[in-house]
């Protein structure tokens, strides 16, 4: 199968102490996947492994390159790999033409980005002087202009208003399409999982507990016994006893 492949080991700490991840996972090219679970279930970890950030032991492949084998890595930046994280990592002393630029000096593509994150009108903008949305946007782009075979994005909406959060999952769909990479998406958000991704993946306690299409969240019914709950922003987040596992469910209140 052209695309992704690995099989990974490695010890970690989680919420309840140590803990190993240990991960086999094959993904076609193409494919928007997502990976969903508890806080401290390892999924960060594995993106972290995957970008080559983390040490880990085991085979990662994309198509014919190894990217791990055994406990030798390629370094990340020999890996085609672009990552968006939470807290959207610009560099606060350059534009945002500037934050694109830096990666490369293709200024063809930084156009088609930025026309396609509606931001060509703040090219001059420094990020200290840009919305949470606008900020994430341009890290988006800015992990684009690796051109990427692997797009990797953690939590990337998690921080966002609720319009903001639905404008984003459309343009991460429509750049993942337009450019034809393999996207993974960590998401505690079981709406974003259900409208974005082909393929969702839950992870508990470092393994992978269910493995199957997006469609199965979008009519699910999801019942369990609520273990926690917390109300931030408007939004109210519960976590869930399932006889699957732990999920985590963030919703508008009505």
């Amino acid at each position: 199968m052209s695309g992704l492949k690995l099989a990974v080991t490695r010890s970690m700490q989680g919420v309840s102490g140590a803990m190993t991840l240990e991960v086999s996972l094959e993904v076609r090219k193409g494919t928007l996947l997502a990976i969903t679970g508890s806080s401290g279930s390892g999924k960060t970890t594995l993106l972290r492994i995957l970008s080559g950030l983390e040490e880990a032991t085991g085979v990662i492949r994309f198509g014919e390159e190894p990217w791990l084998e055994g406990n030798r890595a390629l370094p990340p930046q020999r890996r085609q790999v672009g990552f968006v994280f939470q807290e959207y990592a610009l560099f606060e002393n350059m534009t945002v033409e500037g934050n694109l630029l830096y990666v490369r000096n293709d200024r063809e593509l930084m156009e088609r980005l930025l026309a396609m994150i509606r931001l060509g009108a703040f090219r001059d903008r420094y990020p200290a002087t840009l919305s949470g949305g606008q900020k994430q946007r341009v890290a988006l782009a800015r992990a684009m202009m690796h051109r990427p075979k692997l797009l990797l994005m953690d939590e990337p909406l998690s921080a966002l208003d609720p319009k903001m959060r639905a404008f984003l999952r459309e343009k991460i769909v429509e750049v993942h399409r337009e450019f034809g990479m393999t996207t993974i998406l960590v998401s505690h958000d079981v709406q974003e999982v259900a409208q974005m991704a082909d393929r969702v993946v839950r992870m508990e306690q470092g393994k992978i507990v269910s493995d199957g299409k997006a469609d199965f969240w979008s009519d699910r019914k999801i019942s369990g016994e609520l273990i926690a709950f917390r109300e931030e922003g408007g939004r109210m987040h519960l976590k869930l006893q399932t006889p699957e596992g732990v999920v985590e469910i963030e919703a508008n209140r009505s």
